[in-house]
């Protein structure tokens, strides 16, 4: 996971640089504190100097610029007059958290007189706030005192969010073989996708990877096979690991050389069964979720973007496909023909040979295996009318893996969600949900939530 990067903004009066002096080193420490608390829960921090005018906040945010922050947060250390960054931080594209702390926990009736020079920063927020409204930008305020682990908790929640919204925004996504034929619900001209949400599509041939393929060395190969024996429970023949292999490691050169973070493939479209592209590279597939690379099947680059975005801002996650109701169980079904992100797994998962007869091409290597049971997240970046679109976010639990011997050799997965699953399935086509989705293991609704408003789709929770 890459992690999310804030740019901690500390504030204050020049004022008191003059008339007292010494307050500065007593108000300084709570900036280290709060990126403490930031880089405790994994996310970096780039703190800029305590900035009071507008030429040292017009430096800071140049200075966030630079190291490509996805969110400025700022603190007040004291009063900070709004006319020295309100224009500064509304012409930012970056997104803005005002944290409304003090370093004291308590001001009581019994206070001592002193106590506010340390603990008044709350009316430069309000100051700032509203400027900032008044020139149409948008911002978050979240205000407590740190001691409460909610505060902290919800600024990661922002960060992560904001993580993931700039890395959709910034996707190079690639369509190897084109969309599904009639498959329709994913489909968006790559112009709408451009303007809409930033993502950049380009479509190939899968005969375009063969000059990639090709170059693959012996010794690539051998390296890359010797890592899967150790990574995976191998149930394959040399010939047909090193197949996939030449294959696999090629489409990752590719992806590489022409800067892609997420991919799409149509499995109908590799009907080779000669030459270097003369497989299905699903176990490639899987390995690029692993490295955080966005994929979807059947040429879905929305999708796979969303998947590259949501693996940045939250780590773990994964296309997935529901399957099958079990309206016993409460449960749904969820599976592939062989792409899952391996780093999800329960268990190592298996390397095998993966018979397929759905053209010329030659059988594939490909993974069986099923994510760990607990808490998880299911997303879903719907299209809707007048290009328009609407995250379906969906907290769920992941079950316990499968018991039939047979499933060993699939991409398996049961999870319950916590409507009754008639409801669910209604109410998740009723708002439109696609038939791909993403799951993110762990509990991060309220967080994608905000992630929907950052990247200008509308938000649904189930």
């Amino acid at each position: 996971m890459n992690q999310p990067r804030i740019g901690l903004l500390p504030l204050y009066v020049a004022l008191y640089d003059r008339v007292l002096p010494g307050l500065r080193e007593k108000v300084v420490p709570l900036v280290a504190q709060v990126q403490e608390q930031f880089q405790a829960r994994g996310v970096a921090v780039t703190a800029s100097p305590v900035c009071c005018v507008h030429a040292e906040i017009a430096a800071a945010l140049a200075q966030f610029d630079k190291e490509n922050v996805d969110l400025v947060v700022t603190v007040h250390l004291a009063y900070s007059p709004s006319l020295e960054s309100a224009d500064l931080l509304a012409a930012s594209a970056l997104p803005l958290l005002l944290l409304d702390i003090t370093p004291a926990a308590a001001f009581p009736r019994d206070a001592a007189p002193e106590l506010l020079l340390y603990n008044h920063g709350i009316h430069g927020v309000q100051d700032l706030a509203t400027m900032l409204r008044r020139r149409g930008k948008s911002y978050d305020v979240i205000a407590g005192h740190l001691s409460d682990a909610a505060i902290m908790e919800r600024a990661v929640a922002l960060a992560r969010a904001a993580c993931a919204a700039r890395r959709l925004k910034q996707t190079r996504a690639l369509c190897i073989g084109g969309a599904f034929e009639g498959m329709g619900d994913f489909r968006i001209e790559a112009a709408v996708l451009r303007r809409t949400l930033g993502i950049t599509a380009e479509t190939i041939a899968p005969a375009a990877l063969g000059p990639s393929a090709e170059k693959v060395s012996e010794a690539e190969i051998e390296a890359e096979r010797q890592l899967d024996l150790q990574r995976y429970r191998a149930e394959i023949s040399a010939e047909v690991h090193r197949r996939s292999l030449r294959l696999g490691l090629g489409l990752r050169h590719y992806l590489a050389q022409h800067n892609y973070n997420a991919f799409s493939l149509n499995f109908d479209a590799f009907r080779e069964s000669e030459g270097p592209v003369n497989t299905v590279p699903f176990l490639e597939c899987c390995k690029a979720m692993a490295r955080g690379t966005g994929f979807a099947g059947e040429g879905d680059v929305l999708t796979a973007a969303l998947v590259a975005a949501l693996a940045a801002g939250y780590g773990l996650t994964s296309f997935a496909e529901m399957f099958c109701p079990d309206w016993a169980g409460g449960s749904v079904f969820i599976s592939h023909m062989g792409e899952f992100n391996p780093e999800l797994a329960a268990a190592q998962p298996l390397l095998y040979e993966k018979e397929y007869g759905l053209s010329p091409a030659r059988n594939p290597a490909a993974l069986g295996l099923a994510p760990r049971p607990g808490p998880a997240t299911l997303v879903n970046l719907a299209p809707g009318p007048d290009d328009t679109f609407r995250l379906i976010v969906a907290p769920v639990d992941v079950l316990e893996d499968a018991t039939h011997p047979e499933f060993q050799k699939w991409v398996r997965g049961w999870f319950r969600p916590r409507l009754p699953l008639g409801p669910f399935l209604e109410r998740f086509s009723q708002l439109g949900g696609t038939h791909h989705s993403a799951l993110v293991l762990g509990e991060h609704a309220e967080s994608l939530l905000q992630f929907a408003r950052l990247i200008g789709a509308e938000g649904c929770r189930m």
